[in-house]
């Protein structure tokens, strides 16, 4: 299952084995409140809300959140698409321990994804695959498709052009034609994830930016991507286990 203790998912929301403690309400949004103290809140994101403003002006994370606690801040974003765990600063002194931690690279997070095909379990596999920005809002890898080595530890390419960025894998589950992995971004690129999954042949559940056009894969009715836990230097560690949805998707 996707949830099984040795996946790193608790059964239960969890932050240093303390339950999910709270839920709160702003107009029809509702968020499940992880963890908070009078440094930070972390909630469950949902799926489909953007964490800032959209050009359509539909509601956001934020700005919602700030309708309840006026004085948070931002301390890291998921895509519109993403679920799970995300931590809000409560007070300025936070979110600079918060950002020191990024700049140090000793924030470390997880995501679970259903991914297209089947990658093969028992071992942990590296994408190092560059980024540039692309066209109409997207990234792509510096670099052609062919290009891309496959090898048995995962996945490089050649090119001394773009953004550096690394990506590990581990997958949890086979599907019938579908994978449960754990992805850990070792850099911070927007869209990191779901470009480097796509480019080696194995996009997102969901993923219409991504994803093969058209394909009933990508006509699924959410991303398949879940923030599930996020560790900040040694104090903090926030998790939260996927939807049933994911566990749906597998069998499929």
């Amino acid at each position: 299952m996707i949830d099984s203790a040795r996946t790193l998912i608790c059964r239960d929301y969890s932050v240093f084995d303390q339950p999910c403690s709270n839920v709160f309400n702003i107009g029809l949004q509702v968020f499940e409140i992880l963890f908070q103290d009078e440094n930070c809140l972390v909630i469950e994101k949902p799926s489909g809300m953007s964490v800032l403003r959209d050009r359509d002006g539909s509601p956001n994370v934020f700005d919602t959140i700030r309708e309840e606690f006026r004085e948070a801040k931002l301390v890291h974003r998921l895509d519109k698409g993403t679920s799970g765990v995300m931590v809000v600063a409560l007070t300025k002194e936070f979110q600079a321990f918060a950002s020191r931690q990024f700049a140090r690279r000793h924030i470390r997070k997880f995501y679970i994804a259903v991914i297209s095909g089947h990658v093969a379990k028992g071992r942990t596999l590296t994408v190092e695959l560059p980024l540039n920005p692309g066209r109409k809002g997207r990234y792509r890898v510096a670099g052609l498709r062919e290009e891309i080595r496959t090898q048995r530890d995962g996945w490089s390419i050649d090119s001394s052009d773009g953004h550096p960025s690394t990506t590990r894998i581990r997958t949890l589950e086979l599907g019938r034609n579908r994978t449960a992995v754990t992805l850990q971004p070792l850099s911070g690129r927007t869209h990191q994830l779901r470009v480097h999954m796509a480019w080696i042949g194995h996009s997102i559940v969901g993923d219409g930016l991504y994803g093969v056009p058209e394909s009933s894969e990508q006509s699924w009715r959410r991303l398949l991507l879940h923030s599930t836990r996020v560790c900040i230097d040694s104090k903090y560690s926030f998790t939260s286990r996927p939807p049933k949805e994911f566990q749906e998707a597998l069998r499929l």
